[in-house]
């Protein structure tokens, strides 16, 4: 017997990234665009309906393609069954498959906004509420130089946010240093800060910008090299004293993030909704991370479609401390006509059954260019 549980459909959009917005410097994307994204939505015997948005990487239909080698492993399965699906999906994905890292979250999460659903509950009630409430920090794309940041991190503080990141501009270590510099004068001693490179080019240069960041007081230097180099941040980890926070473009989830805890290869451990395999996912790396005493801090998901997603997990997540969405927010801001509630810099819970996410359809169908 069906259960009116059981996923009878799967659709997966593409859609292209809408026109930037007049005048923006913030993203820097082939195409002139803000980023693609990717839709999907699963429904069940009974008529739910379950959403969330994916990652579209630089072309959404190549990403829907990925997605679409997800979906006959979903349908048939039963929405409840979060972690049976995972583990069964670890030996469909191994023995023919081998999907990239953001084709199976969407998925998840939109299985998890069903059961909310049905549950009539918001999913972070579900996942076990740990906080109503979280900072939130905003973080910088790359901008030309010093001047730009500061700028940017002093109208951060005057909005309330609870702190800021920087993307530096990738010009050599001595002027990531400067942007460092600059921006902890502009905004005191006491505001949060915190470094990402997105990789530097070497351990050596990474140690001088760390050492650097260590006297400003910035909270944590995250990627600074690439993550799968696990040396050169073990490295890293034993010659600094700020902490080295990564892992979030690991494959393997929770597995990969347990040996980076065990090897000492990271102080903070990363994950997301998007590209760590959905909410169940998040879930296990952050108990994992807590078991440790390790703090699990979520990764931007870039859109605010996914964003709303993922603020489930962190409210259900005791080791996280913030919230992170990237700045400024109108270029990420799409797709949904619920947004994020931010009130004195904190990110307030959803209210709702499930994930608690009216979409914007119509803007949804203008930029769609393929169904799945």
């Amino acid at each position: 017997m069906t259960s009116p549980s059981t996923i009878t459909g799967i659709e997966i959009r593409a859609c292209r990234g809408p026109d930037l917005l007049e005048g923006s410097v913030s993203v820097e994307l082939p195409g002139g665009q803000r980023p693609d994204f990717t839709v999907v939505t699963i429904t069940t015997a009974d008529g739910t309906t379950g959403t969330s948005f994916g990652f579209g990487a630089l072309d959404a239909k190549a990403a829907a393609g990925a997605m679409s080698q997800v979906k006959p492993f979903f349908l048939g399965r039963d929405t409840f069954d979060a972690n049976k699906n995972m583990k069964d999906f670890e030996m469909f994905d191994r023995r023919w498959n081998h999907v990239p890292i953001y084709a199976y979250a969407p998925f998840d999460n939109a299985c998890w906004d069903i059961v909310g659903k049905i549950s009539n509950q918001p999913v972070y009630k579900l996942l076990g509420a740990a906080k109503s409430e979280i900072p939130l920090y905003v973080s910088s794309m790359f901008l030309a130089g010093p001047d730009d940041y500061v700028k940017q991190a002093l109208e951060v503080k005057a909005r309330g946010f609870k702190g800021y990141k920087l993307h530096p501009p990738n010009k050599g270590v001595d002027f990531d240093i400067e942007c460092y510099r600059a921006v902890r004068k502009a905004v005191g001693d006491d505001f949060p800060l915190m470094a990402d490179p997105v990789i530097m080019t070497s351990y050596e240069q990474a140690l001088k910008a760390g050492r650097e960041l260590e006297k400003l007081g910035f909270r944590w230097f995250e990627e600074p090299l690439l993550d799968v180099n696990f040396n050169g941040l073990k490295k890293l980890r034993e010659k600094l004293d700020i902490p080295i926070c990564g892992t979030e473009v690991l494959a393997g989830s929770h597995y990969s993030t347990a040996w980076c805890i065990k090897e000492g290869i990271v102080d903070i451990v990363r994950t997301d909704v998007s590209w760590r395999g959905g909410l169940t996912a998040v879930m296990k790396t952050a108990h994992l991370a807590e078991a440790f005493g390790v703090q699990c801090e979520l990764h931007t998901t870039i859109y605010h479609g996914l964003e709303q997603v993922q603020l489930h997990a962190a409210l259900a997540i005791s080791n996280c401390e913030f919230f992170e969405t990237l700045y400024p927010w109108d270029d990420f801001q799409f797709g949904t006509k619920t947004q994020l509630n931010v009130i004195d810099g904190m990110v307030q819970a959803p209210t709702g059954a499930g994930l608690g996410i009216e979409y914007d359809w119509d803007f949804i169908e203008e930029h769609t260019v393929a169904i799945l």
